[in-house]
């Protein structure tokens, strides 16, 4: 957190990290060492989550190449450490390019955004925090949340299906091609409802570190019903642990509040923090 020091402080403002404790009266963190520092709200500057835990750039680029795998989109291509997926320009997960090896850089940029004009598509790449450095803020921000998971008797008011039928489809409520939805490449893909209140999807990928993920999305809850969402969530990631999965991860957007609401529901913590950059953009400001 960045905040104000009072009038007159050279430099007029600093930063402290640790466990938010208070919002106000006053904002009170706990830092590393025990100490609380306090300050009013009104002195803050910024603000940024961190994971709980220290991440590896090799964890990041593992999870995020198990989540490519599970939303790839109707076309792939590998190129030089990117994966690049293509679905139809149906959501930016099934339309963008990830690098998902360490010998992936910049320097594919220009046969990226060739091989997305081919395709009439606009050439996005989907970039974590620390794989690159790309200057400027991008798009549809996001955090990919983790949770362990764990094997759980089968719970009745949940039903799944290898494929979303229409009641699923009606409670999604987008746009989304049913092949783009069914797409997966070296995985397993389950689809959950809970009455006519909730619908997700889950889906079972390797990553190459060896850990097996289950990763939640297309997640829907009507009229604000957290209990169904947590339902239909709980069941898909005990689905997923059935399977072999030990880990769990969910991407919510940064300003998508509900979704945000329901993930830290079930336990899931911050990995890492993602965002969309357009290809054009990205390779004019590298020249």
């Amino acid at each position: 957190m960045r905040y104000r020091r009072p009038a007159g402080s050279v430099p007029p403002l600093t930063d402290v990290v640790g466990h938010l404790l208070d919002i106000e009266p006053l904002v009170r963190v706990q830092t590393k060492t025990g100490a609380v520092i306090q300050f009013a709200p009104a002195d803050v500057v910024a603000v940024r989550t961190l994971s709980d835990a220290p991440v590896r750039t090799s964890q990041i680029r593992a999870l995020e190449h198990a989540a490519a795998l599970a939303w790839p989109g109707v076309e792939q291509h590998w190129l030089d450490g990117w994966l690049l997926r293509a679905g139809h320009g149906i959501t930016f997960c099934a339309n963008s390019a990830v690098p998902v090896e360490n010998t992936a850089d910049l320097a594919a940029i220009p046969a990226i955004v060739d091989w997305y004009r081919r395709r009439d598509l606009t050439a996005r790449l989907a970039i974590a925090d620390r794989l690159l450095r790309l200057p400027g803020a991008g798009e549809h921000a996001n955090r990919m949340l983790v949770r362990d998971v764990r094997t759980a008797e089968p719970d009745p008011s949940v039903r799944l299906s290898a494929h979303p039928d229409e009641a699923w489809l009606q409670l999604y409520q987008r746009e989304v091609p049913v092949d783009v939805l069914t797409a997966v490449v070296e995985g397993q893909l389950v689809f959950g409802t809970h009455a006519d209140l909730a619908t997700a999807r889950a889906s079972v990928t390797d990553a190459p570190d060896g850990t097996r993920w289950v990763g939640l999305s297309a997640v829907r809850v009507a009229d604000q019903r957290l209990d169904a969402g947590r339902a239909v969530c709980e069941a898909l990631l005990a689905w997923g642990a059935a399977r072999g999965a030990t880990r769990g991860y969910v991407r919510v957007l940064d300003d998508d509040h509900a979704a945000a609401g329901l993930a830290q529901s079930l336990g899931f913590t911050l990995h890492h923090h993602a965002r969309y950059v357009t290809a054009t953009s990205a390779l004019a400001k590298r020249r």
